[in-house]
């Protein structure tokens, strides 16, 4: 890949620090949109939204990097141990592709949300059988995935289809929401 391509980071509550060094390490492979917003939801008092604009797959951790990725990582969970427990901080992660993916982090406990930060790569493994044309709706553009603390994994949550159709996936199936 030899085309810069535009990242967007939309965020509030988020110090000039981490901006800067999430930008160190984005800006090498990207062009970097930056968007202070206001706060928008006051469950949380810091939120970051990172658009990749590459799918969700091998090629993308392999074109990244996989090291550069665990730095990011590593800025997530610093960001996280700043705030504390409770409702600090929401990170949503949206990678491009066909269906969009968006990794959904607002776990409360530290813990947990370190958990969750390090356990999105492995993902990439379930990524075809959840994409299983036989087990999604039709036409599915955007799945969200939501980390289960108690289960200790990434599952699952929202779907949005072409037709802007909404589903949630309730046991082990999509089911359509009105």
């Amino acid at each position: 890949m030899t085309e810069i391509l535009d990242t967007t980071l939309q965020y509030y509550g988020i110090s000039p620090w981490e901006i800067e060094v999430l930008h160190g390490f984005l800006n090498s492979h990207f062009s970097i949109i930056q968007d202070e917003i206001k706060q928008n939801n006051e469950d949380f008092v810091s939120f970051l939204d990172i658009n990749i604009p590459l799918a969700f797959n091998e090629e993308f951790f392999q074109w990244f990097e996989f090291k550069r990725w665990e730095k990011i990582k590593s800025v997530f969970k610093e960001m996280k141990r700043r705030r504390g427990n409770g409702n600090a901080l929401k990170i949503k992660i949206n990678f491009s592709g066909n269906p969009k993916i968006i990794f959904d982090i607002d776990t409360q406990d530290r813990q947990w949300f370190d958990n969750a930060v390090e356990k999105i790569d492995s993902v990439l493994e379930l990524i075809p059988y959840h994409l299983d044309p036989q087990k999604t709706p039709p036409e599915i553009s955007e799945i969200i995935y939501k980390f289960d603390s108690k289960s200790i994994r990434w599952r699952l949550s929202d779907a949005s289809s072409l037709q802007n159709k909404k589903f949630s996936f309730k046991d082990e199936s999509w089911k359509e929401i009105n």
